[in-house]
C-alpha cells in the first residue's frame, strides 16, 4: 500500500483535468513570486519569429526564413544596447528594465543573446508546443519560465511591459501583436504600452494598417498605437526617451 501523500506532492493528480485550476494558478503565482523576489517591475518585451536563423545556423545551410536572417543580428544588437543602457542609466537611478522574450530560438534567442552579452539579466517566457519552441541558452537561470497555457504567458508578457518591439514573425507573433493592440484599443490595459514594429517593408506588405482605418475597421486614432522603424538606431531613438521618462 502506497503511503499517504499530500495532494500537492501527487504529480499524477496534478496532471489530471481535475487539477487544471491548480496548474493555471501555479503559472500565475510562480512568475509573480520570482519577479517580486528579484524586484522585477519593468520589462522591454521583444516579439518575433522562432524561424529567423542565427548566423551559426545559416553557416550550417539552414534555409528557413534565410532572407530575413539580418533581423537576427538587429534583434541581438538591440538587446545588447538596451541591456547596456539599463545597467548604465536606469539601474543607478533605481529602476531596471529587463529584456523579455518568448524564450525560444530565432528573434527571441537573438534579443536574449544580446542582453546576455551585455552582462544584463534577461527573461524568457517559454511555451510548451510540439515544434520549434525550445528554451534558448541565453536566458538568465532565475528568469527561465515554462508555460503550458498561452493566455497566462501573455499576461506575464504585458504585466510589466513598458515597451514592445515586434520583429517579423508568423501566426504566434501576429497573435501577440494583435492581442496587445486590442487590449489597448479597448482600454483593458489602462496604461499605454508603445508598440514598435521593426522592419517597415515586412509590416507594410503583411498588414495594411492604413487601409484598415480607411475601410473603417479601426479608427484613425488607433494607428497611433504603433510606430514603425527600420534600424536599431531608429528603434532606440523612439524607445529610450519613452523609458527615460519613466525614471525621471
Amino acid at each position: 500500500m502506497q503511503p499517504y501523500r499530500q495532494a500537492y506532492f501527487n504529480k499524477r493528480f496534478l496532471e489530471t483535468q481535475a487539477a487544471r485550476p491548480i496548474r493555471l494558478l501555479s503559472e500565475y503565482l510562480y512568475p509573480q513570486y520570482i519577479f517580486e523576489k528579484e524586484n522585477v517591475t519593468d520589462t522591454i518585451v521583444v516579439f518575433g519569429s522562432a524561424r529567423v536563423p542565427s548566423p551559426e545556423k545559416l553557416k550550417e545551410g539552414r534555409k528557413t526564413a534565410s532572407e530575413l536572417g539580418h533581423y537576427y543580428e538587429a534583434a541581438r544588437e538591440l538587446g545588447f544596447r538596451l541591456a547596456r543602457w539599463s545597467e548604465e542609466v536606469a539601474v543607478p537611478r533605481g529602476r531596471r528594465f529587463l529584456v523579455c522574450t518568448g524564450g525560444g530560438p530565432g528573434i527571441m534567442e537573438a534579443a536574449n543573446r544580446g542582453a546576455h552579452e551585455a552582462g544584463g539579466p534577461t527573461i524568457g517566457l517559454n511555451i510548451n508546443i510540439p515544434a520549434e519552441q525550445m528554451a534558448n541558452p541565453y536566458i538568465s537561470r532565475e528568469f527561465k519560465f515554462d508555460f503550458q497555457y498561452f493566455f497566462m504567458r501573455k499576461y506575464w508578457f504585458l504585466y510589466h511591459a513598458r515597451v514592445l518591439i515586434v520583429f517579423p514573425g508568423g501566426f504566434g507573433t501576429m497573435d501577440e501583436l494583435f492581442e496587445t493592440l486590442t487590449l489597448q484599443q479597448t482600454r483593458n490595459i489602462q496604461r499605454r504600452i508603445p508598440v514598435i514594429l521593426f522592419g517597415r517593408k515586412f509590416w507594410e506588405r503583411v498588414i495594411d494598417m492604413p487601409y484598415l482605418a480607411e475601410a473603417g475597421m479601426i479608427a484613425a486614432e488607433d494607428l497611433k498605437l504603433m510606430e514603425s522603424v527600420d534600424t536599431v538606431d531608429e528603434a532606440l531613438s523612439v524607445i529610450l526617451p519613452i523609458l527615460s521618462s519613466q525614471i525621471e
